[in-house]
């Protein structure tokens, strides 16, 4: 198994950390977490990619991980779509693009804005019409300990109670890659401002006129794969409709026994047909 490199990348007001395996001038599989994680959410999705010939890279989004914070507190999805783009053209060709929720909404807006600097799209539970009601809880459990929590056992917990389909971990060190200790108190790795995104000066979400999201979608000419958790809350039945109806050459994957962590709930379904698609597209290009 090729080493596991650590990658500090420049862009125009900050910079992404990011961790990287395979073939420095192999095809590239660029994976981008969803709100609240890090570049970890990747781990063995990094490493089979890499086993498969192709450079893998999971950066820590902007505000996320040990990446940057914005400056001046800015967040929004146009910021995260340019980052990405930033990131595309740091590469030796044009990227397989691999996003979960936050991280493919910034796909979608990327790939509509600058199609040649995309190979393709997978879209990780997500679509340009997510659920409110699920969006609201992920919202909700981010922002349920603003002070943080006074040990890894009282974070572990509610993480736990937010994720009652997976078994409470015995060993709750690995959560100290999603916290930081900051005077005396476990708080999560993000910017809190982050948590003001989309939000006017009452903290309430604005939603005025059409979706971009939903005029991006139907921009998409890049190869397109949609994976849903079949127990998801983020994407629906209608959600996937609607996209394939936007995106009529899309590929769409159910994954049974998954909710909105896809990655984390069925990792080995997810890596398969992440894989299969990824080879679609990118086997003839690699390294020989």
């Amino acid at each position: 198994m090729s080493a596991v490199e650590r990658l500090v990348l420049p862009l125009s007001d900050i910079e992404l950390v990011a961790d990287a395996q395979g073939p420095e001038n192999a095809a590239p599989v660029l994976f981008l977490h969803g709100s609240g994680q890090t570049r970890q959410s990747w781990q063995k999705a990094r490493q089979q990619t890499a086993a498969r010939g192709y450079r893998a890279i999971a950066p820590d989004l902007r505000g996320h991980g040990d990446s940057g914070w914005s400056p001046g507190g800015h967040y929004s999805l146009d910021l995260f779509a340019n980052d990405l783009l930033q990131l595309a053209a740091q590469l030796s060709q044009p990227p397989v693009v691999v996003g979960a929720s936050l991280g493919g909404l910034a796909g979608i807006l990327a790939a509509a804005r600058a199609p040649q600097a995309l190979r393709a799209l997978v879209l990780v539970d997500i679509t340009s019409r997510p659920e409110a009601k699920g969006t609201q809880e992920v919202v909700a459990f981010m922002d349920s300990a603003p002070e943080g929590f006074a040990s890894l056992e009282e974070a572990a917990d509610a993480v736990a109670a937010y994720l009652p389909h997976r078994p409470r971990p015995r060993d709750t060190s690995g959560l100290q890659r999603n916290l930081r200790l900051r005077n005396g108190r476990y708080v999560w790795h993000w910017d809190p401002a982050f948590m003001r995104m989309g939000r006017d000066a009452d903290g309430h979400y604005r939603q005025t006129g059409p979706s971009p999201l939903e005029a991006a979608a139907r921009q998409l000419r890049l190869p397109t794969l949609l994976l849903r958790g079949r127990r998801s809350n983020i994407v629906s039945d209608e959600s996937v409709r609607e996209f394939l109806e936007q995106v009529p050459h899309a590929q769409y994957v159910d994954i049974a026994d998954a909710h909105h962590m896809v990655a984390g709930d069925a990792n080995d379904a997810f890596n398969a047909a992440v894989l299969r698609f990824v080879d679609e597209q990118l086997a003839p290009l690699k390294v020989k």
